[in-house]
């Protein structure tokens, strides 16, 4: 990483202020935005892939495609929403035309991207998710300023 990087840290309370991190990352979103969403299970990935929907104006519910891989949503940008915890690699990403996704109008979010770090776009957007001992949520943010 360049030292030009931007970024910075946001500790959240509630799965209220998760997705208000989402949002924030949604308004400032143009076409070809690449979000790398990072952290283990139950972290809150899908819960900012929902606050970017809603700043999009997608109406649609959003649930982590686990099973489908990708979905797409209309809003006032496509969002592509995929979900590589099933895949196991960069071969099985090329084999869903992942690759397509990374450099396609709208906005790409993926979460567990981690299985393709070396795919991904050099101005990607990374948002890393830990869960602290009391609950609460470090967010790490890497290629934007909220």
């Amino acid at each position: 990483m360049s030292s030009t990087v931007k970024q910075h840290h946001v500790t959240c309370t509630s799965e209220e202020e998760t997705k208000e991190v989402g949002r924030q990352l949604g308004k400032i979103a143009t076409s070809g935005t690449v979000v790398s969403l990072r952290g283990p299970l139950g972290a809150g990935k899908t819960i900012i892939a929902k606050g970017i929907a809603e700043a999009l104006g997608i109406t649609e519910a959003i649930v982590s495609p686990t099973f489908t891989l990708v979905q797409e949503y209309e809003g006032r940008l496509p969002m592509h929403h995929l979900d590589l915890y099933r895949i196991d690699g960069i071969e099985d990403f090329e084999g869903i035309g992942g690759e397509e996704l990374l450099y396609s109008a709208g906005i790409t979010v993926i979460e567990w991207s981690e299985k393709i770090e070396e795919l991904l776009p050099s101005e990607t957007i990374r948002v890393t998710l830990q869960i602290q001992k009391d609950g609460s949520r470090e967010i790490a943010i890497e290629g934007a300023v909220l």
